[in-house]
Parts: C-alpha cells; sequence; structure tokens
C-alpha cells in the first residue's frame, strides 16, 4: 500500500468517526474490515478478548514497542500504529503536541 493511500484510508476513518483516529479505533476497523471476532483477533495479537475490548474502546493505552509487535503481526505499518500509541499518550496527559515518527 502507497503512502497516498495510507493517508487517504486515514483520513477517510477520521471522516467516518468525526474525529482524530485512535489506535484502538484502527485495530477496530483492521479486524471490523476483516470480519473477525474479537477473540480470533486477539489470538492474531496474543493477548486476551478483554484486553482487547478495552484498547479498542481507548480504556487500555497501548506501548509504543507492543503497538509496534501489533502492527508487525497484523502486516501494517509499524510507524503508523506506534505513531498513533504515542500520540494517545500524550493525548492523556494533556500535551497539545504531535507526534511525527520518520
Amino acid at each position: 500500500m502507497t503512502t497516498k493511500k495510507k493517508s487517504n484510508a486515514k483520513k477517510f476513518l477520521e471522516k467516518t468517526l468525526g474525529s482524530k483516529l485512535t489506535l484502538g479505533e484502527l485495530i477496530h476497523s483492521i479486524r471490523v474490515g476483516d470480519e473477525m471476532t474479537q477473540e480470533e483477533f486477539a489470538g492474531l495479537l496474543d493477548i486476551s478478548k478483554s484486553h482487547l475490548c478495552d484498547i479498542e474502546k481507548g480504556r487500555k493505552v497501548v506501548s509504543a514497542e507492543r503497538a509496534y509487535n501489533f502492527a508487525k503481526a497484523l502486516g501494517y505499518s509499524e510507524k503508523q500504529f506506534v505513531k498513533l500509541a504515542l500520540q494517545q499518550v500524550l493525548d492523556n496527559s494533556g500535551i497539545s503536541l504531535q507526534v511525527d515518527v520518520a
């Protein structure tokens, strides 16, 4: 997938959500798009179903390392997953900076 397509997909998801994309929402979108249950998808990520649910709902913050591993396991951009994980940490801390991963 090219960068332009990734950017367009992110813009589409943000427009659909009506807000900035989070890692949990991205993971949820991938799972639903792949027509997988939380239990099946959690197995791919080597986490429990309840932990996946908490991530999707934004109740759990994912570390940069875990986000990187999730992306690798799913075959998606490690940069995008890590960026979203780090951004959530900043947002939850009330720090109004934007993460840029090179």
